[in-house]
């Protein structure tokens, strides 16, 4: 058994897309639009194959979000090694992302840092 894709609502389709393109590498599918409900919606794929679905509507609320809140808190990238961290890491910061934590070797032991990606969805990014 495997997870298929993981979903989440955003407020812009197309930021978050170009978002999950440049900086992890995503393939993007062709966007889905329901007329009727007002949906729409892409499948991002990355390397392995694992799925982001993102959508949106014209009733999705943006919330207050807190990084001690119940449910679904990060999306996590293993890119490979410590210095694609860093250099990733480096790189979303000069984007104008805030970087969170890290660069830094967590105590169960994942070399990682947090940044709040398009619409302060924390990301985590591991070696």
């Amino acid at each position: 058994m495997r997870i298929e894709h993981v979903a989440m609502y955003v407020n812009d389709l197309e930021n978050t897309k170009d978002f999950y393109t440049k900086f992890f590498g995503a393939k993007i599918d062709k966007r889905y639009h329901n007329f009727l409900t007002g949906l729409q919606t892409y499948f991002l794929t990355f390397d392995d194959n694992t799925k982001l679905e993102i959508m949106t509507r014209p009733e999705v609320e943006a919330i207050e979000k807190s990084l001690t809140q119940s449910g679904y808190i990060h999306l996590a990238f293993s890119v490979g090694s410590k210095k694609k961290v860093d250099k990733l890491t480096k790189d979303l910061k000069k984007a104008g992302y805030e970087v969170i934590s890290g660069p830094r070797t967590t105590g169960d032991g994942y070399y990682e840092s947090c940044i709040l990606g398009p619409e302060n969805n924390q990301i985590e990014i591991t070696a």
